[in-house]
């Protein structure tokens, strides 16, 4: 039995290749399989140090604006730094930047640049709108912006009182300090003025104010001279107006105007004249009113007037006052009575009669009401001067 004799365990029967010598650029490329080299550990680090310092600059950002929200949130809906309730005007075309900066220096608020930045994130930048508006104590940021928003304004009221004369009127409409603007020229009719509480914002005119007292007063005067009733002696709009005007002066009392309008209508279907004291007052003095401390004279009642119904036939020639809607009531529609006279009582009405002598007999009893007054009043005034004199 023979062996071969290149034949050995382990060892490869197929021919050997050539070794082929590499050029030097093949030399450096790598084989395929074999891993890239690895970066430097020098240049890993730097890469890694940036994204570390690029994130906490991140995290820094986001926590500082929370920061800043979370303390301008708790600013703008803390309490205000006024201590007393306060008004505030806002001007017609006023940016937020302005209201916040007026805000800031009346001290209303505690920081313009919050509240401008608040009304801003709230959406509120064109919604806050001109008008006097009264700042409560303490109030936030954020009620201030609402109550802006809201339009809410401080409401003035003018007050005219029944039986006030135009020109009365016009005084306290001249001299309301929140009106502004001229007064008209000339003064409208006695008796056309409205008698009641106009209300309005700060800066409303007084032409304004007044176009709205002329407008009301001739609505009413028309709705109830058309409701009258049909045997009234009167021969126009003007006479209605006239003897309401004369009844508004007469009494101050709901319940007897009515029954003083009906003696007035009864004087005038029997041609009586109807001998009215407010009447004289406004011949002798007009639009400005008696002074309180004058009293009617006998010589005044003597003294004719156009006004004076002690001399005149009928009614005057125009209203002696601006009568309210109750008094125009009275007129339209009067109490049914006989009743041709009334005297004051002494307790703030009037006593009424169907005749002469029952009349006169009430002038009695109201005249020693009157001297009894007088009386207490010297007696008191004396025992006055006594105590001042003592206590001296």
């Amino acid at each position: 039995m023979t062996t071969t004799p290149d034949a050995e365990i382990g060892r490869s029967t197929e021919p050997s290749k050539p070794i082929v010598p590499k050029s030097a650029s093949e030399a450096l490329r790598p084989e395929a399989g074999t891993p890239p080299p690895r970066r430097s550990r020098a240049s890993r680090n730097q890469f890694v140090v940036f994204l570390n310092f690029l994130l906490s600059i991140i995290v820094l950002v986001v926590l500082a604006g929370g920061a800043a929200v979370y303390f301008g949130k708790r600013e703008f809906e803390g309490r205000g730094p006024t201590m007393v309730d306060q008004t505030f005007l806002v001007k017609p075309n006023t940016g937020v930047q302005d209201i916040a900066d007026q805000l800031e220096r009346r001290g209303l608020i505690s920081d313009s640049r919050i509240f401008r930045l608040g009304v801003r994130a709230y959406g509120n930048d064109s919604a806050l709108k001109a008008g006097e508006y009264e700042i409560k104590a303490g109030a936030s940021m954020h009620e201030v912006m609402e109550l802006l928003k809201s339009g809410k304004s401080v409401m003035y009221s003018l007050t005219i009182p029944e039986g006030l004369t135009v020109e009365q009127a016009f005084e306290r409409i001249a001299h309301h300090e929140a009106l502004s603007g001229d007064m008209p020229a000339a003064q409208p009719a006695e008796g056309s003025l409205a008698t009641d509480t106009q209300r309005f914002t700060r800066g409303a005119t007084r032409q304004s104010i007044i176009d709205k007292m002329l407008a009301h007063q001739k609505q009413m005067v028309d709705d109830i001279w058309a409701r009258r009733a049909p045997d009234l002696p009167l021969a126009d709009i003007n006479e209605f107006v006239t003897l309401a005007s004369i009844v508004e002066k007469e009494t101050g009392r709901a319940d007897e105007r009515p029954r003083v309008a009906a003696v007035f209508l009864n004087r005038l279907k029997k041609k009586m004249r109807l001998q009215s004291d407010p009447t004289i007052i406004y011949g002798l003095f007009g639009g400005k009113g008696r002074p309180a401390d004058r009293p009617i004279y006998q010589s005044d009642i003597d003294k004719p007037t156009a006004y004076n119904t002690y001399q005149i036939n009928g009614l005057p020639p125009t209203p002696i006052a601006n009568p309210g809607r109750a008094a125009l009531e009275a007129v339209a529609n009067p109490s049914q009575t006989d009743e041709l006279y009334f005297v004051a009582d002494g307790t703030g009405g009037h006593v009424f009669a169907k005749t002469l002598d029952e009349h006169n007999q009430n002038v009695a009893r109201w005249r020693a009401v009157q001297k009894k007054q007088a009386e207490e009043a010297a007696k008191a005034a004396a025992e006055g001067g006594q105590s001042e004199v003592q206590a001296q």
